[in-house]
């Protein structure tokens, strides 16, 4: 197993450690309540962000790795394929380049455009997910239940499928959904709750409502707001605050 890389720590306050990590190339971020010692380790939080880049996506990330420092979660991140400084990643590229075509051609979003721009990512994404958690969960003061946070919603229906160590998940509507999502939906069983912006201008509405409706969690909720993407109100954060703490504290 390839081991976490410490590469710089800061405090941004008393209460949390931050600290920049690579693995096998792969950049990452790792939050830790003071709290977190090796004989009271953490929960782990994995917090997924959109393909925009981890440099773009960490003031927000930040904020959220804190709130969930002050429940006595730790959080990490990584960037995704293909993003940031990571090395181009053609199908990706040729995905994107798909989608900016049916766009300006003023086309619907086929089925084929989303599979070719999601697929490829959900592919390579959690495979990577999964390598980080097994060396994240090795250093002192980090433990379980580990739970999973944001989006892209594709990595994190995958993820909540394929991965054991996942006890619940909060995931993001937002992002477009490849057909093979639905199927994988099925195999969730693990608690669930849904963040939906009933107005949002980048998310098909219909095909989320579809997708919550597929998951087979015996406990799922959906909290939708009216509103677009970026427009999410404090007190959803706060409920969704609320979930992880009930499942993820022993």
């Amino acid at each position: 197993m390839t081991a976490v890389r410490f590469t710089s720590e800061q405090r941004p306050d008393d209460d949390v450690l931050e600290r920049d990590f690579t693995l096998d190339g792969i950049p990452g971020v790792l939050w830790t309540p003071a709290s977190a010692t090796a004989g009271t380790p953490a929960p782990l939080l994995l917090l997924g962000h959109p393909p925009l880049g981890l440099a773009r996506m960490r003031p927000r990330l930040a904020a959220r790795a804190r709130h969930a420092a002050a429940d006595g979660f730790a959080s990490a991140t990584i960037e995704l394929p293909g993003s940031g400084e990571r090395p181009r990643v053609p199908a990706l590229d040729l995905g994107r380049a798909e989608l900016r075509r049916a766009m300006e051609a003023g086309e619907p979003i086929g089925p084929e455009v989303i599979d070719a721009l999601v697929l490829p990512l959900v592919d390579r994404a959690v495979p990577e997910w999964r390598a980080a958690l097994d060396a994240l969960l090795a250093l002192p003061g980090l433990g379980g239940p580990v739970g999973y946070s944001g989006g892209v919603m594709s990595i994190g229906v995958r993820l909540a499928a394929v991965e054991p160590r996942i006890a619940a998940a909060v995931l993001f509507a937002g992002s477009l959904l490849p057909r093979a999502t639905f199927e994988e939906a099925r195999r969730v069983t693990v608690p669930l709750h849904v963040l939906l912006q009933w107005d949002d201008e980048g998310n098909d509405r219909q095909a989320s409502l579809e997708l919550f409706d597929a998951f087979a969690s015996a406990e799922k909720s959906l909290n939708a707001n009216m509103g677009g993407h970026t427009g999410v109100p404090e007190h959803a954060g706060e409920a969704a605050a609320r979930f992880l703490a009930r499942h993820l504290k022993k």
